[in-house]
């Protein structure tokens, strides 16, 4: 799956013109390297994403084509994120 549509599946980016936008300008990387929109992303990889200040790093646990909102933080574990990220993520 593309990058910037997983991004958009697994909600941690609510739009998917955002997340492209984000992929294009360089503050998303895949495995420790900077990623394009169109890069492919499968389980097990470590995504990082920046903006501004603030780093969120998550591990993809599933990649699914489709998922309801209540199924998307099942797509992704967590490993650094601040509390303004959080918050916007929609977890308190």
């Amino acid at each position: 799956m593309r990058l910037d549509k997983f991004l958009k599946v697994s909600r941690i980016i609510k739009r998917r013109t955002v997340a492209n936008d984000a992929c294009s300008g360089g503050r998303v990387s895949l495995n420790g390297r900077v990623a394009k929109p169109g890069a492919d992303v499968k389980e097990g990889d470590v995504l990082e994403i920046r903006f501004g200040n603030r780093v969120g790093s998550y591990r993809i646990l599933g990649v699914k084509e489709t998922v309801r909102k209540e199924g998307a933080a099942e797509l992704y574990e967590v490993l650094e994120e601040d509390a303004q990220t959080k918050a916007e993520r929609g977890e308190e």
